[in-house]
């Protein structure tokens, strides 16, 4: 799966269509794919934090269809739907509400020899209002990751201590990595990574035989 562009308009004329209908009718947009065969998937996703129903993928699959047919945007099949597991991180609440979470990070350059990285998302710095370019961090060793990847599990307690105690030794430039015994650290603005994912936890103790 990719991004393409399809006949009848440019991938980035569409992507500001859809993101301009979507936030119109209240919802944020996270993320549009164009994969083979002309199929364009949306995901959108809701502000106030509640889960996204099929109502709402209804309302704005019609809407979208209106909206691209008026600009003349072609596609052949068209799914709106909430994010998954491995949503993407894109909005500015998405930072502080998945703090503590594992995510994926994908440079858009390798740094040291490597371009995905995996670690906890800490919360935003005390200075995020004066930061330009917005610094963005995620420390990972084998004990917080576990935490991590545990359903319903403590978030963020662990994560931040060990963002304060690698912070010391870390100098500030756009994108680093350091550790501070066996705690590590990436520091990365947006405009250095092609995309940040969380990383699937899937819990099946709920399931029944």
């Amino acid at each position: 799966m990719e991004q393409i562009g399809v006949q009848g308009g440019s991938g980035m004329q569409k992507s500001a269509v859809i993101e301009t209908t979507v936030q119109g009718m209240g919802y944020a947009f996270v993320e549009a794919v164009w994969a083979s065969a002309g199929l364009l998937r949306v995901t959108i996703d809701r502000v106030d934090g509640d889960a996204i129903t099929v109502d709402d993928c209804e309302r704005v699959t019609r809407q979208l269809q209106y909206a691209l047919e008026v600009e003349g945007l072609d596609y052949k099949r068209l799914e709106v739907s909430s994010p998954g597991v491995d949503r993407l991180l894109r909005l500015p609440d998405d930072w502080v509400r998945f703090a503590g979470l594992e995510v994926e990070v994908t440079l858009r350059t390798p740094f040291q020899g490597r371009k995905k990285y995996r670690g906890v998302l800490q919360g935003p710095p005390g200075d995020a209002a004066q930061a330009e370019p917005q610094t963005y961090v995620i420390v990972w060793d084998d004990a917080l990751l576990a935490a991590a990847a545990k359903p319903g599990g403590k978030k963020s307690g662990g994560a931040r201590s060990a963002s304060s105690k690698s912070a010391k030794s870390v100098a500030k430039p756009a994108v680093s990595a350091d550790a501070a015994g066996d705690v590590h650290e990436l520091r990365f603005s947006m405009a250095e990574v092609r995309e940040v994912r969380l990383v699937p936890v899937l819990d099946f103790r709920g399931r029944k035989s």
